[in-house]
């Protein structure tokens, strides 16, 4: 596990965006696993920017996709499929077909999350997975004690994660009380991992993972187990960190 410290947000982005863009080039036919939420937005934005200038084509590139609520339908404001596509998809050249994610209203969600592991083993796996991180150590929708060999599945959100995205709502109530998510043995089966952390709100999560036991009431936990993650943090979110460095040496 690779711990890279940036400056800021701005910062975290644009290396993020290198690291993938660093794929897309030397691997054309590369699956790009790719997330929601505030965190990767810089990174889309860092993306698209490139894309402007003609520098990267995403023809042969596929995407999938973390997760996406339950009862979301493709068109609604706070859907993950809405999200991606304002955000990046149509603003690149990323052929639709190419762009996978779950099917929040599909009538029968337990075949979608067999479908969706069986696509994402046909594409030869998940050569690059975006992630962010929860504050309970979430990694996708996987909720404190998902089993860490859970594949892609529906899960029932926790509160804390409900409360989290209500900022993307207009009240909490809107916010769906379950997701389809990719597992986390699936995540785990991705060839490259890149976290990113940012903000003195996921501070403690930072150091929890950095310092804490494997356990699955933390699922980011697992990563520890993964031959191949980077982590960027910018340095808000790297504060508890310095601070408990700084505790060692006194202590020492």
């Amino acid at each position: 596990m690779k711990l890279i410290a940036c400056k800021d947000y701005k910062e975290m982005s644009k290396k993020a965006a290198k690291e993938i863009l660093e794929l897309v080039h030397s691997e054309k036919r590369c699956t790009l696993g790719l997330a929601t939420g505030s965190t990767p937005e810089g990174v889309y934005k860092a993306l698209v920017e490139d894309f402007n200038k003609g520098e990267t084509s995403y023809k042969q590139v596929s995407s999938v996709n973390l997760d996406e609520y339950v009862g979301l339908t493709k068109d609604n404001p706070n859907s993950y499929h809405h999200y991606m596509k304002s955000n990046l998809f149509q603003h690149i050249d990323l052929p639709e077909n190419q762009q996978l994610i779950p099917n929040g209203v599909a009538n029968d969600l337990e075949v979608e999350c067999r479908e969706y592991e069986k696509t994402i083993a046909e594409l030869g796996g998940v050569d690059l997975q975006l992630l962010g991180i929860g504050h309970n150590g979430h990694i996708g929708f996987n909720e404190p004690r998902t089993p860490f060999s859970s594949r892609t599945h529906v899960v029932d959100l926790a509160e804390k994660t409900r409360k989290a995205n209500a900022r993307f709502f207009s009240d909490i109530t809107e916010v769906p009380a379950q997701a389809i998510t990719m597992g986390i043995e699936t995540i785990m089966e991705s060839k490259k991992i890149l976290l990113l952390i940012s903000g003195k709100s996921k501070a403690e999560a930072l150091s929890k993972l950095i310092n804490g036991p494997i356990d699955e009431s933390f699922p980011a936990s697992i990563l520890k187990n993964h031959p191949n993650v980077t982590i960027m943090a910018d340095e808000e979110a790297m504060s508890l960190l310095e601070e408990e460095a700084v505790g060692r040496q006194h202590i020492l």
